[in-house]
């Protein structure tokens, strides 16, 4: 029991210290394309949001993403298809999508709600029903994350934080 004991505070140890170095390589990354593109000021962001939120803001961790991908297969790709393309004219691609791009938080709330929209992407017409996919914030903001990251997309991330506002309909 003891050895177990050992071995579990190690485990909870290295995971930590995992964090901590994946959120100071984001934060090196951040920073340094924020310098490149001619960066410096402020303006537009919240001085009250602390370095480390704006790390994690800026790109979730590993488990974060490999949650997403878990729950993409999940629960999307037979749709939307393994390389994110879709299926027209039923399914809209999620590869390169203008309309995925322009509204992370739609996105979520549609991941948790699901959609029986009309929807244009990229100049396309889709009509169909997409039930909800997920049931909370966190694993809406993970599939989404994986999404906008995958599949030739550089969308960038959105928190739960964000989108904790976004109310899940009863099922």
């Amino acid at each position: 029991m003891k050895e177990l004991n050992t071995f579990v505070k190690k485990n909870e140890i290295m995971k930590k210290n995992s964090n901590y170095i994946t959120m100071f390589a984001a934060g090196l990354v951040s920073l340094a394309i924020f310098t490149s593109c001619g960066g410096g000021s402020q303006s537009g962001t919240n001085s009250n949001q602390s370095a480390e939120e704006t790390i994690v803001q800026a790109a979730p961790d590993a488990a974060q993403m490999a949650l997403g991908e878990k729950i993409y297969n999940e629960k999307c790709k037979a749709c939307h298809q393994a390389d994110g393309k879709g299926l027209a004219p039923a399914f809209p691609p999620l590869a390169s999508s203008d309309y995925l791009l322009s509204d992370k938080k739609r996105a979520v709330a549609q991941a948790l709600n699901g959609s029986n929209k009309e929807i244009v992407v990229n100049g396309v017409k889709f009509v169909g029903i997409m039930p909800p996919q997920v049931n909370t914030h966190e694993d809406a903001v993970a599939v989404i994350n994986y999404v906008l990251n995958n599949f030739g997309n550089n969308g960038g991330y959105i928190t739960v934080d964000e989108v904790k506002d976004i109310t899940i309909d009863p099922r």
